[in-house]
């Protein structure tokens, strides 16, 4: 299980990171560029991965980590369960999202 503590933790441990609002979740953006969103009412991560990343996480079990159902998840964004979400698979997942915004 993953805690918004043990969250917030891991993505604001980046270089230039900050976390902001967006809408009724919880955003943490490098610059303006978003990599992961906190929906505390679902207790529930989004990433932004790429396709293999997305394909690779999912494929672990598609009942805790899920591709966003629509044009967002063909964009890599990803839906993790964090009641169910072990934590050293989401740690390398909000690492992986963070290396693929900073990459562009």
């Amino acid at each position: 299980m993953v805690t918004l503590e043990l969250f917030r933790r891991l993505a604001l441990s980046f270089t230039e990171v900050n976390e902001q609002p967006h809408f009724e979740k919880i955003s943490f953006r490098v610059g303006k560029r978003i990599f992961a969103t906190y929906d505390a009412k679902k207790n529930q991560a989004c990433l932004k991965l790429n396709e293999i990343d997305q394909s690779v996480f999912s494929a672990f079990d598609s009942s805790i980590i899920i591709p966003v159902p629509n044009k967002w998840g063909k964009q890599g964004w990803t839906f993790f369960d964090l009641d169910k979400v072990r934590e050293d698979m989401f740690e390398d997942a909000i690492t992986t999202a963070y290396h693929n915004v900073v990459k562009k």
